[in-house]
Order: C-alpha cells, then structure tokens, then sequence
C-alpha cells in the first residue's frame, strides 16, 4: 500500500485528486493504492462521503484506475419532499490519458478523435471528481423514494403523510370526477 488519504472534509474541488507523475515514470504494471476516506461539503457536493480502495495502475498510454466505493448520498424524496440518505456501491474502472509528455514537456495528442477520453492535467493530476459524479448519476433511481411505501403528500392540503394524518376528504378535488363520482353511487345503490 502506498499512501493512505486521512479522513477529510472539504469542498469537492479539492477532492480526488491524484499526483501520478512518478506512477507515469515507471514501468506498466505499477501500482498505487489508496485507501479513500472522504467526506464531502458546498453547496455543490456530489455526495457526503465516499469511502473504499482505490487502485492507481500504470498502462501503456496512460493509468488505470479501480475501485470499489461506497458512497453515502443525499436525496429528495419525490413523493413527500424529504431529504434522506441513499447509499451506493460504485465499481469504478476508468483509463486516463496524459496531455502532456513527463519527459519532454510536450502537449500529447488525444488518444483517439469521437471517442469520450479522461484526461490527466499538464501538471500531472489525476481527477476523479467528474467520474465519481458521473457514476452516482447513473446509479441514482429516476424517482428516489425515501421508503418503498412512501405515502407522499396530501394532493388537497399538501401535508406529509409520513408524519401525520391529515383532516382533509379522501373524495377528488377536480368537480368533474365529483359528478363521476356521484354517478357511481347511483349505480351501486
């Protein structure tokens, strides 16, 4: 094990951020590894608190990184509006390019034209903040429930049903399903 992160708090800019220009000077197979312990604050937070092994691996054109994190997030009910945490298990597996050359001080070209490519900074920077973002993306749900069965709100006076039952008519609000509504009760009388 190389380097362990101490648990740290700040704001994500400063976050998963790598040095790897002595990982770029050795030989393919060379590895780092971290042990991520990370909390997250801002307004602009991707997620509380990320934690788990990393793997820094040097390849052919560029560093391999792998993970396995767990991730603690902040969500919004989109039943009844309240925040709660959701945790994630993200597999990260992703390949950097260098933009600059270590040895010489040249730009790199882009490894290849229409492909989607991570990039290392010219002063050797291994970000993972856009990949960390872009990975609790996609493993959040479309429409995050605090529960399963999350009653939501009342659609009539806009209490949350979790915490309390509300007074209001269970009847509809819309004076049109109301004449259907009576219709019905004439049916079955």
């Amino acid at each position: 094990c190389y380097s362990n992160h101490r648990l740290r708090t700040a704001d994500y800019r400063e976050l998963m951020r790598y040095n790897v220009a002595q990982l770029l000077k050795e030989p393919m197979g060379a590895t780092r590894s971290y042990e991520v312990k990370e909390e997250f604050t801002g307004p602009q937070r991707i997620a509380d608190a990320v934690r788990g092994p990393l793997d820094l691996v040097r390849i052919h054109h560029g560093v391999l990184v792998r993970a396995r994190l767990d991730a603690r997030s902040s969500l919004t009910c989109g039943r009844c509006l309240d925040s709660f945490t959701r945790a994630s298990a993200l597999l990260i597996e992703e390949e950097f390019f260098p933009t600059v050359d270590l040895h010489t001080g040249r730009k790199l070209p882009p490894p290849a034209e229409g492909e989607e490519t991570l990039l290392i900074d010219a002063g050797h920077i291994l970000d993972l903040t856009e990949v960390l973002r872009q990975y609790l993306l996609t493993d959040a749900p479309m429409k995050p429930l605090c529960r399963s069965g999350c009653p939501g709100l009342c659609p009539e006076c806009g209490m949350n049903l979790n915490r309390e039952r509300c007074c209001c008519s269970a009847g509809p609000t819309d004076p049109l399903w109301g004449v259907l509504a009576g219709v019905l009760k004439i049916e079955r009388s």
